[in-house]
């Protein structure tokens, strides 16, 4: 290599460490100004909502949320707790939203007489919710022509 190359590799490190120190001052945690040694608060134990109505959507194919506990379900490749229900065979009596004709589609579309493997597992997609304060401010609106009337 030549010494002029070396210089310069050498003099673009030197930089960089000031650069780095310089802004690493102004870097602040997400936690803020708490140092780590401080011993952490318990986490706030939060409640499931009990069953209720379907919880309005906020946008168009979003997957419907769980309006119930699903704790203690099992969805694993020998069995969907959620089928229970939900399948087209049981809904009615038990008062479910019924599967949509969608988790029936293969990824070529085509029609299928189970559930697709893709869409088989239920809590991919839907969530049940709690009664948790929000992490973030949210100020979405959705279109006033998909909202509940």
């Amino acid at each position: 290599m030549k010494r002029s190359t070396v210089m310069s590799i050498v003099m673009m490190l030197g930089f960089g460490l000031l650069v780095n120190q310089a802004w690493a001052e102004h870097v602040e945690s997400l936690r803020g100004a708490h140092p780590m040694d401080e011993p952490a608060k318990a986490p706030q134990v939060m409640k499931w909502q009990n069953d209720r109505e379907p919880i309005t959507r906020d946008y168009m194919q979003q997957p419907p949320l769980i309006p119930h506990k699903t704790k203690g379900y099992r969805i694993n490749i020998k069995s969907n707790k959620c089928l229970t229900c939900h399948s087209w065979a049981n809904y009615k009596e038990a008062g479910a939203t019924k599967i949509s004709q969608t988790h029936f589609n293969d990824r070529e579309n085509n029609v299928l007489a189970n559930i697709a493997p893709r869409r088989y597992f239920c809590t991919q997609c839907h969530v049940p919710q709690v009664n948790a304060k929000p992490l973030v401010e949210n100020i979405f609106n959705p279109l006033q022509t998909i909202k509940r009337h």
